[in-house]
């Protein structure tokens, strides 16, 4: 072996190291920023705040009287359903990699997958209106009836959800192919004993809080780049939300309340958002009007 070989290997390993000491250091630095911005913002107290807020206000209830009981159909369809022709096969499976806690993390994998399809089938035919009713009646409760009525009528009255008229304005984003695609690929997670499931969780999570504000940016009228920018500056924020979401809407039966509690939760913050009542808005203003102008040119 030449004297040049080990030399050119020590220079490929400190090469390496150095490397992968960046990469740490410069995820250490996101994860920290996130973490930072998911306190500051407080965004993940507003799933919490939503069911509070829906539970004292009786108005806001009729969009989920009204879809009680096809969803809680479709609920106990899809879930039977599922643990008559998935559970054993998938049992088998896990036990592979579980050992005996086998049995309870399939059945958690069972209700992550049955609350997947019923997600997917709700959101885009059975609540896509119910759940902008009940957003947009939360926006008008809160005194931002301006921001509403970009999207909708509002009448005068008393009652936020009598006050709601004709829709003029796209209405909630359907779910897409590619996020079906992405809760199929997130699900072999749960193969991992808790950490995996956690992995899902917060995965699903970070996703859920990306889209949970679509209403509201609809309604301002932002731009695909002023959405990005503001997401991407407060994605700490999106993904506490999202978390806290996701862990409420994974609980069988009552996962319909909380799919419309969240709904209050994400209305609630961007009633605060508009009020300026919130940390998140001095702060990122001027770049979205440096986005905007950027989109005109």
């Amino acid at each position: 072996m030449s004297e040049s070989e080990p030399k050119l290997r020590n220079r490929v390993v400190d090469s390496i190291s150095r490397r992968a000491e960046h990469v740490l250091t410069d995820d250490y630095g996101k994860a920290r920023a996130m973490a930072t911005d998911a306190v500051q913002s407080r965004a993940y107290l507003y799933p919490i705040k939503g069911i509070f807020y829906f539970i004292a206000h009786r108005s806001l209830w009729k969009p989920l009287l009204d879809r009680i009981v096809p969803y809680g159909a479709l609920t106990a369809s899809v879930i039977g359903a599922m643990f008559v022709i998935t559970y054993l096969p998938q049992l088998a499976v896990m036990a592979l990699f579980n050992g005996p806690l086998a049995v309870y993390t399939t059945v958690l994998l069972t209700l992550n997958e049955s609350s997947i399809i019923i997600h997917m089938i709700s959101r885009t035919w059975l609540l896509q209106e119910s759940l902008m009713d009940t957003f947009d009646g939360t926006m008008v409760a809160r005194n931002a009836t301006a921001v509403v009525q970009q999207g909708r009528e509002v009448h005068a009255g008393s009652d936020p959800m009598k006050k709601l008229g004709k829709v003029f304005k796209k209405r909630f984003e359907k779910l897409s192919l590619t996020e079906m695609i992405r809760y199929v690929m997130y699900l072999p997670l749960n193969f991992i004993p808790l950490v995996g499931t956690a992995a899902f969780i917060f995965l699903h999570g970070k996703h859920r809080g990306n889209i949970v504000h679509s209403r509201y940016f609809q309604l301002k009228n932002w731009s695909d780049l002023q959405r990005k920018q503001w997401i991407d500056t407060h994605s700490g924020a999106y993904a506490s939300f999202g978390v806290v979401a996701t862990l409420l809407e994974m609980i069988p039966v009552v996962s319909v309340f909380f799919s419309y509690t969240n709904t209050v939760g994400a209305a609630l913050w961007a009633a605060d958002i508009e009020s300026q009542n919130n940390p998140m808005v001095k702060e990122t203003a001027p770049k979205l009007r440096q986005a905007a102008a950027e989109s005109l040119e």
